[in-house]
């Protein structure tokens, strides 16, 4: 079977001007759906702040990784934004500048464990940090994820 990159150029915004955590998950979210990897938008969106619901997805560093299983899910995907203001996703040391969407099915393996491993360890490094944050484009970031993350 022929493996999706886990994040392409329209899956990636830079510089939202999303301010809310419900705002940038709707906007990631959209991307999603506009290439086919998720078909509900709404019960995506439910899925990922019910999952927020329960506990935050802030981690140190400026980093939000918002996630959710869903059966509105087709392929693993990650949609990434970034964002000069920052949203609140309840991280101690403040808002999160880089926002990671994780979109699961809820049928398959625990891809999306690897793919929330493979970014927790990633942001921990500060290259990979500065390179996502200083990117330009949409291709720079979809290539990073890709080979970081894939």
């Amino acid at each position: 079977m022929l493996r999706l990159p886990v994040t392409t150029p329209s899956l990636v915004v830079i510089d939202s001007e999303s301010t809310t955590k419900d705002e940038i998950i709707r906007e990631l979210a959209e991307r999603l759906v506009a290439e086919g990897r998720v078909t509900d938008v709404d019960s995506f969106v439910a899925e990922v702040l019910r999952r927020e619901e329960l506990l935050a997805t802030g981690i140190p560093g400026g980093i939000g990784i918002p996630h959710a299983r869903s059966g509105s899910v087709t392929t693993p995907s990650v949609a990434v934004a970034t964002s000069k203001i920052g949203i609140t996703f309840g991280a101690l040391d403040g808002p999160a500048h880089l926002i990671f969407l994780i979109a699961a099915p809820t049928d398959s393996d625990d891809s999306h464990l690897h793919i929330l491993a493979a970014i927790a360890r990633q942001v921990t490094r500060e290259d990979f940090r500065n390179a996502l944050h200083t990117a330009a484009e949409p291709g720079v970031i979809a290539e990073i994820m890709s080979k970081e993350v894939q």
